[in-house]
């Protein structure tokens, strides 16, 4: 008789989702979810911000242009600090990709885009982020 025994699966923390568009945020939260990615989602910065101290995300799906806090303060807050430093930012923006630095970013996507490209980008940022 053999026994299997596999190591606990990891708890799979959140990816948060920062949209100030109610459509388009419930649309990423949707479709992630239905990949199986736990998912915490809100409409401006300064609520990330607070989510953030709380619960540190596994990954961050983030917009530029919010209000209270923008995106890029958000970006700048996150990398700023060794607990979320490391976290892979996915940047789903529609401004010019000239005008993002690509190497700011785990990966920048012009809207509008569809759920598997969001989905594909979650799951590539997230291995390559178990893998370095």
């Amino acid at each position: 008789m053999f026994i299997c025994v596999f190591p606990p699966k990891a708890r799979q923390r959140d990816v948060l989702v920062i949209e100030d568009d109610a459509p388009l945020r419930e649309l990423y939260r949707t479709a992630l979810r239905a990949a199986g990615f736990p998912v915490v989602a809100v409409e401006d910065g300064l609520d990330a911000l607070h989510h953030i101290e709380s619960s540190t995300p596994s990954a961050v799906v983030l917009d530029l242009d919010l209000p209270r806090v923008s995106g890029r303060d958000v970006y700048h807050e996150l990398k700023a600090s060794p607990a979320t430093g490391h976290i892979p930012i996915i940047v789903v923006s529609g401004r010019e990709a000239s005008d993002l630095n690509p190497d700011h970013f785990a990966c920048i996507l012009r809207k509008p885009i569809s759920a598997d490209e969001l989905i594909i980008a979650v799951q590539n940022c997230l291995r390559r982020a178990s893998l370095g």
